[in-house]
């Protein structure tokens, strides 16, 4: 006997402990689970190394973001009280301009960040008490406050989607099952892997960044492998069951099969999301670490939790039995084809995943730099950025910062000249705007230098504007400038003036000197740049992975190349939906590129669940095919598991596609491309190309070991 066998009698016969030892640890993690987020960071995207790291770093020491009356966004007043108020502060009424959302204005100052005027600084701040009196929300439009935003929509994402997904699963549950209980119980133990999951996390993040958009990744993925993992295991229950006298037999041989299956399913998916590790910073070494921490938690929950369940329950399972439209002819008529005709089910699915994978070859992956393009269009902080880039120019709102570091301090008048002289070279630029710098509030060198020495002498408007600036209790001798592009922060012309900046800059300064070129804009190219090119090396590990699981679970190399080969073929027609709906602006989305901080995990996941599914289908086609011969195998094995893993897709569907009632496009881009991509593998891939690759095969199909090697492994597990 195997060793999940005896593990499966131990748990059936010990079932009441088990539940107990699971009840304390829910006691434990479900407190832990509901505090999750509040750790959770929309940072971790710099490479470490980078200048952009150093750059933040520096910035994290200052007040202020680059000097200048602020862009307000007022919401919750008439755009008359708020023109009044502006009035009656000194602020040209002329400048509020009216925004699409209900109650929705935007103040943009006639200051800009080319200069500090303390007169507009004093006038803003009147501006602001006001509308705090008329109970007006006041908000700065900066990346800061579009970063808040996206947090926000991130922790806000799984309340508004899992109220969508549940009754779903649910109704799919009963037309797979047929009775309200064998439902219900893979949503019970999904459930308990994903609180345990959560409970993790929060632990987690005392040591190490977390992306906000984990928390639901990490919610829905727990929620669907384990409604996935579950559902296999009870359905092979109910039919061991039903063939046994002995329960705690039936339960032991259910996990000798179909537990087997879902714990190599279950590694496969762990081991295809830790490759993300190779991803080069702390965002993906989050997203990896989260999600193999989900796919253990609900593995530790399907091989204790579920067979003390399906235990104590036993025939209890058919409780409240409904009657649901069978789908045997249709599985029936599938099988007939791939047995009968293995070479046209294999052409017919190739074709199917041709047509867009052909658009899969224009796939451009980006996250942008204009963070408020993550918003809503109808959100009020996205409109009053397209209004501040409309009034102040499109590179207002992605400034690049420029840290300098010099040999001299504040205090020294040299030390303004060598500022003097990096803000004149970059103001030559032809792609620059203008330059935000002390130099440029109209203060002579010399003062500057004397009122860095007393801080104390300095009028308030002005300390507050070189708080954007310097900070001499953290460094006298580093300063950082901000320079407005002329074209927006995703053009082109912007990124090769980052990289321009990032060549001259530091033939501006004195020998001595350290500088570096940060900023949104900057930071988020070289993620984009560094995802770019750690992307193949993330797919060749997810692709090695697939390849070993497969070889491991059936003792064959024809099975693991041709996995790997059409994942590969789904991964392109994944992408060529994605170019259909996300990049051109398809089913209502504003166009943009796949984000990049997204993509890659739909392409490791695709890689990842699918072999849940090959692994249960060349299980079952590996029982049968010592009596039958491949062909027939192939066909019982589609026929028998049809059904099931198709059901399976679609609750994966369903859980992900719930996704896309989040207000971020990021989680709309995962919804489509997992939604897509399991679509395609399972209706297609598991239905059409695997059982009809077999069949083509015969006798070669699992070789070089034979069709004797999953019996074999069976019995060692």
């Amino acid at each position: 006997m195997g060793l999940l066998f005896r593990w499966a009698r131990f748990l059936a016969r010990y079932r009441w402990v088990v539940i107990g030892v699971w009840l304390a640890i829910l006691v434990v993690a479900a407190p832990l689970a509901k505090n999750v987020t509040h750790r959770l960071s929309s940072s971790g995207f710099e490479n470490p190394s980078s200048q952009s790291a150093w750059v933040d770093t520096q910035l994290s020491h200052l007040r202020g973001g680059g000097g200048g009356a602020a862009t307000l966004l007022i919401e919750h007043a008439s755009l008359g009280r708020v023109r009044a108020w502006a009035s009656a502060s000194g602020l040209p009424s002329t400048r509020v301009y009216q925004l699409q959302a209900a109650d929705s204005s935007v103040l943009i100052p006639p200051s800009g960040r080319d200069v500090v005027p303390a007169k507009i600084i004093g006038e803003e701040t009147t501006f602001r008490r006001a509308a705090d009196r008329g109970g007006a929300t006041v908000t700065v439009v900066s990346d800061a406050a579009v970063g808040e935003k996206v947090t926000q929509g991130a922790k806000t994402t799984l309340a508004q989607s899992l109220p969508l997904a549940l009754p779903v699963l649910l109704l799919l549950l009963l037309v797979v099952f047929g009775s309200v209980a064998s439902a219900a119980l893979p949503l019970l133990v999904a459930a308990v892997g994903a609180v345990l999951a959560l409970g993790v996390l929060d632990l987690l993040e005392n040591v190490m960044t977390l992306s906000s958009y984990l928390t639901d990744i990490v919610s829905f993925l727990a929620l669907g492998v384990g409604v996935d993992y579950a559902l296999f295991i009870s359905m092979r229950f109910r039919s061991e069951r039903d063939a046994q006298v002995d329960p705690d037999h039936a339960v032991a041989e259910t996990m000798r099969h179909a537990g087997r299956s879902v714990l190599y399913s279950g590694i496969a998916v762990a081991l295809a999301l830790s490759s993300l590790l190779l991803g080069g910073n702390a965002y993906w070494k989050g997203i990896a670490v989260g999600g193999a921490v989900a796919v253990a938690c609900v593995l530790a929950a399907t091989h204790t939790l579920l067979p003390a369940l399906i235990r104590l329950f036993g025939r209890r399972l058919d409780w409240g039995r409904i009657r649901v439209l069978g789908t045997g002819r249709l599985w029936a008529a599938i099988s007939t084809l791939v047995e009968g005709h293995p070479v046209w089910a294999i052409i017919l699915g190739i074709a199917i995943l041709g047509v867009p994978a052909w658009f899969g070859r224009d796939l451009i992956i980006r996250t942008p730099a204009n963070l408020a393009l993550e918003l809503p269009v109808s959100d009020p902080l996205r409109q009053a950025v397209n209004k501040q880039q409309q009034v102040l120019g499109a590179g207002f709102n992605g400034p690049v910062v420029l840290a300098l570091r010099l040999p001299s301090t504040v205090t020294k008048p040299t030390y303004w000249d060598e500022v003097a002289r990096v803000t004149n070279k970059a103001m030559a630029l032809p792609d620059v705007r203008g330059v935000a710098s002390p130099v440029t509030l109209g203060v002579p060198t010399t003062a500057l230098a004397a009122l860095a020495a007393h801080p104390d002498r300095m009028p308030p408007a002005l300390r507050t504007g070189l708080q954007s600036f310097i900070n001499p209790a953290y460094s006298p001798h580093m300063v950082v400038l901000y320079v407005t592009p002329k074209s927006g922060p995703d053009s082109p012309r912007t990124t090769a003036l980052v990289k321009r900046l990032q060549q001259d800059l530091p033939h501006w300064v004195p020998p001595g000197s350290r500088t570096g070129v940060g900023g949104v804009t900057a930071l988020l190219n070289g993620f984009n740049h560094l995802t770019g090119r750690r992307l193949p090396l993330m797919m060749a590990a997810v692709a090695f992975v697939a390849f070993a699981i497969l070889f491991m679970a059936t003792g064959s190399l024809w099975q693991p190349l041709l996995g790997v080969a059409f994942d590969g073929l789904v991964a392109l027609a994944t992408a060529g939906l994605l170019v259909l709906t996300v990049q051109r602006g398809g089913f209502g989305l504003y166009p943009l590129p796949p984000d990049s901080a997204i993509t890659p995990l739909i392409f490791v996941l695709l890689f990842g669940l699918s072999m849940d599914y090959e692994v249960i289908l060349l299980h079952r086609v590996q029982e049968h095919v010592d009596r039958a011969g491949a062909r027939e195998a192939a066909a019982r094995g589609l026929k028998s598991t049809g059904a099931m893993i198709t059901g399976a897709g679609m609750i994966m569907v369903v859980v992900f596609l719930a996704l896309i009632k989040s207000p971020l496009e990021i989680m709309q881009t995962l919804a489509i491309g997992m939604t897509g991509a399991i679509l395609l593998d399972t209706w297609v891939v598991r239905s059409l190309l695997v059982p009809g690759s077999i069949a083509l095969l015969d006798r070669f199909a699992f070789w070089p070991w034979g069709t004797h090697r999953g019996e074999a492994a069976a019995e060692i597990d």
